[in-house]
């Protein structure tokens, strides 16, 4: 399950870590209601429906959006590829759906690492909130470790390591390294949530949900901890 996009507050606050698990709860708690819904899953079947002909009419062209779409998610906070997930589903299938998914978190991260890295902190100050950056940038450099970086990823929202790594000039090829390790277990879980959405497997939706939560609150939790926070 992708992390939350929520900005995170002051990192030496043990509250952060159950607010974020408390807002994960209640929309894992708000997916399987849907998981359930005979009224929704109609919607979905309709949308699907619509959807997928065209997709398969321009296969080449439906890939490529989805993936520009999900590299946006991974820049951007507003935005989110979630939503077009059970239609790639739909569409091309799991594992297909997962690698993807997967090329556009990466293809999304090397660009805001690129962003930074080209036109520093005045740019990406468009794209982050300048508190966050200047949190991190006291912490994470170019000397950093690899799993220090990698936890990091993990850790926080998608949208910040690349414009973080990017202005401490952190090396490209250990970036892309450590973005390819950590986007796929949430690209895996993203899609097999998805996945147990189309299928009204509720019970199974929950589990994988509940898992995403404790795997992304133990990351932060080390993160703090790794830190000094």
């Amino acid at each position: 399950m992708r992390r939350s996009t929520m900005t995170p507050g002051r990192m030496d606050l043990p509250s952060l870590e159950w607010k974020r698990v408390l807002v994960l709860l209640l929309l894992l708690g708000g997916l399987v209601l849907l998981a359930s819904s005979d009224a929704f899953q109609s919607a979905l079947v309709w949308g699907l429906a619509k959807a997928g002909p065209v997709i398969e009419a321009h296969p080449f062209w439906g890939a490529a959006l989805f993936i520009l779409l999900s590299a946006f998610s991974a820049m951007l906070a507003f935005f989110s590829s979630a939503v077009l997930v059970p239609v790639a589903i739909h569409t091309w299938g799991e594992p297909l759906c997962v690698v993807l998914l997967w090329c556009g978190w990466m293809l999304g991260g090397a660009f805001a690492y690129g962003i930074a890295r080209s036109w520093g902190r005045p740019v990406v100050r468009r794209f982050v909130s300048g508190d966050v950056l200047g949190r991190y940038e006291k912490r994470i450099s170019q000397h950093s470790s690899f799993g220090l970086v990698l936890l990091f990823q993990l850790a926080v929202p998608s949208e910040i390591p690349g414009y973080v790594l990017g202005l401490a000039r952190y090396g490209l090829r250990r970036y892309l390294a450590v973005l390819a390790i950590a986007e796929l277990p949430y690209a895996v879980g993203t899609v097999y949530l998805g996945s147990s959405l189309l299928a009204q497997r509720s019970l199974v939706l929950l589990v994988l949900g509940v898992l995403g939560i404790l795997f992304s609150t133990w990351a932060l939790s080390a993160l703090r901890k790794r830190l000094g926070s």
